[in-house]
């Protein structure tokens, strides 16, 4: 039999996690052992499966399938497309660099890991799910993980609020979503949450324009889709740099993944028709993240509304229904994962260096920093849409497919990159360049060796992506060419 990898890539932290809460709290050096093991392990995994996928042949590969609980028409059902392949990788890349930060933890590493490993084997398992069953258990496999690692290790100031707000806001969505799936299970007749049968079951018309929204909406919170947005900012706020890392770079994406997967795949005709409404709030989401964001005073703030702005533009990609719209999203997808844990990382290296995080208290970091500036700076350009980076690849077919659909959208949306342009520009001269504060210049210190290692990987990608987009382009057009089918756009 094949090697069953995806089960491994999703099982493997799992486990990991569960030894490492069996060991003794004072095996420290143990402890952080087993995590980076299990991260290069499974980023090494991921590369694997991603470079395995048969792009030609397309469809969904790498199955794995048994019963689990045949009475209810539940089982263990492995796969991924395309897209599936790339958020594998993606995930890798910042589950081993979420890793790689954290490793100076010294309050209670025993749990910290443990629960970064709970994190990564509910994203691993999300992306690989094709039971719909098995998709909300990874799905939920997550909260608890997330709010502890929040109150526990996040800011002391915001993490009790940004912990619950987070959890309370994703339980939402997550009921809304699960009635919406029920919905999907009993109305089709099939008593059965295979995706792959579901998909060919054809529901009717009128049911999927009455129940897309509640499936797509339910798990589009997670995504940060507006007007359900605002626990993302301050969630990032509040939680420690790694799952600030995790959150915006791979949870959101897993929140997106899931809308497409249960909702856009499963009624295409309902997203058809709600598109014209998904495209006004996505539009809203780039505007109105990229403006506050550029008024905030928080360094992580700024970063926080970054991410809601950017993901608007996965939602219109998807919305668009065209070639262009659905590639550029997926492309947007993982461009935003790596920058985002990119901005994140380098966040963190510098309020773990001067203890603060308000833009005002900051200047000068260029000197003892150079590393994380560079980093910094091109995960700015990234988010900036220039040429040459994965942002520009990501972005420029995604507009292309709005002008198709809703010229009215692309014109507006594209606001955003000179606001994103603007506060990048401000965040880079106030935090980086100048005179450093007197306040913060006695504890200054350059990044650690990790953290270089960290910074460089992740903006390589960035840069490798956006020079030669030919490594991502056919995994995401892979995964498209099966969308366009269901909606029949192909």
């Amino acid at each position: 039999m094949p090697v069953p990898l995806l089960s491994i890539l999703a099982l493997t932290p799992l486990a990991a996690g569960i030894i490492v809460l069996l060991l003794p709290a004072e095996k420290r050096s143990l402890i952080r052992g087993i995590a980076f093991a299990t991260s290069l392990f499974t980023l090494a995994v991921s590369v694997i499966i991603f470079f395995r996928f048969d792009t030609t042949a397309g469809g969904y590969q790498f199955i794995e399938k048994m019963n689990w609980l045949p009475a209810l028409g539940i089982s263990y059902h492995m796969g991924v497309d395309g897209i599936g392949a790339a958020m594998e990788l993606m995930a890798g890349i910042v589950v081993f660099s979420g890793v790689m930060v954290s490793w100076r933890v010294e309050d209670r590493p025993r749990e910290f890991f443990a629960f970064l490993l709970f994190l990564a084997a509910s994203v691993f398992g999300v992306f690989a799910s094709l039971d719909l069953f098995q998709l909300f258990f990874f799905f939920e496999l997550a909260v608890f993980p997330k709010y502890l690692m929040i109150v526990m290790w996040g800011s002391p100031k915001t993490r009790e609020y940004g912990g619950m707000k987070l959890t309370l806001y994703l339980f939402l969505g997550s009921v809304v979503a699960l009635i919406g799936v029920l919905a999907v299970y009993f109305t089709s007749g099939l008593r059965s949450f295979d995706m792959l049968a579901l998909e060919q079951a054809g529901l009717a018309l009128e049911f999927q324009r009455a129940w897309f929204l509640v499936i797509f909406v339910g798990f589009g919170v997670l995504g940060g889709l507006f007007p359900f947005h605002s626990w993302a900012p301050d969630g990032h706020v509040a939680a420690p740099t790694a799952v600030s890392m995790l959150l915006a770079g791979v949870e959101m994406k897993v929140g997106v993944f899931a809308a497409l997967r249960a909702g856009l795949m499963l009624l295409p005709e309902g997203m058809r028709y709600w598109a014209p409404l998904i495209l006004v709030l996505a539009t809203i989401n780039v505007v109105y993240g990229a403006f506050i964001a550029m008024i905030q005073k928080d360094f992580k703030y700024v970063i926080g509304f970054s991410s809601v702005s950017h993901m608007g533009l996965v939602f219109i990609g998807f919305a668009t229904l065209t070639r262009e719209g659905l590639t550029g999203a997926g492309l947007q997808m993982f461009s935003h994962g790596i920058m985002t844990a990119l901005f994140f990382a380098v966040v963190g290296m510098v309020y773990d260096r001067t203890h603060t995080r308000d833009i005002r208290e900051l200047g000068g970091l260029f000197r003892t920093m150079p590393i994380a500036m560079l980093g910094f700076v091109i995960g700015g350009l990234v988010s900036m849409g220039m040429p040459g980076f994965s942002g520009f690849i990501a972005e420029m077919p995604i507009y292309m497919g709005a002008w198709q659909t809703a010229p009215i959208v692309a014109i507006i949306s594209a606001l955003s990159i000179v606001i994103t342009a603007a506060y990048i520009l401000l965040v880079v001269r106030r935090v980086f360049f100048g005179e450093t504060p007197e306040g913060i210049r006695a504890g200054l210190s350059d990044i650690s060796l990790m953290d270089k290692i960290v910074v460089v990987l992740l903006s390589l990608i960035l840069i490798v992506i956006g020079l030669f987009p030919s490594v991502l382009v056919p995994w995401i057009e892979a995964g498209v060419r099966h969308i366009l089918v269901l909606t029949g756009g192909a």
